[in-house]
């Protein structure tokens, strides 16, 4: 583990954030759950070429963003077995606590939306256009709610 890696991974921890990115001096954080701070990155064309990610949960969604993001490593307290296998094929250092099969969704009766939205998807590109249209019903179906 690079310095880097080690301190997101501490701030992560430490300061109650769900990611944290961070090279050199540079560093973004995000306390967002979900693919939202990733989705927003992406959005707000963020370069993260070459960061180092300390992220809570890292599902197959997630790992495609973080392909798309540019990352080369991540440590995780939770990744899926597809997100491994993704990060591991785009060459990213993955460091985590628990490997599970999928990610639960947050009343824990079936997969998360973002990792059951990707499931049969291998392309990060494809996954970003998917995620997007999922979270924008989600929206639609949450609003007022909060």
């Amino acid at each position: 583990m690079n310095k880097d890696l080690i301190e997101a991974k501490k701030r992560l921890i430490e300061g109650g954030y769900t990611c944290v990115v961070m090279k050199n001096e540079q560093i973004y954080t995000s306390t967002e759950r979900g693919v939202k701070p990733l989705l927003a990155w992406l959005d707000d064309e963020v370069d993260l070429q070459g960061y180092s990610a300390a992220d809570k949960v890292i599902g197959k969604g997630a790992a495609m963003l973080y392909v798309l993001l540019g990352v080369k490593e991540i440590y995780t307290t939770v990744i899926s077995k597809p997100a491994k296998s993704i990060l591991e094929q785009y060459g990213i250092e993955v460091s985590y606590d628990q490997c599970v099969e999928g990610i639960r969704n947050r009343t824990n009766t079936g997969l998360c939306p973002m990792e059951e939205a990707v499931k049969g998807i291998h392309d990060p590109k494809e996954a970003l256009q998917v995620m997007c249209e999922k979270m924008k019903s989600m929206n639609r179906n949450y609003e007022g709610t909060e």
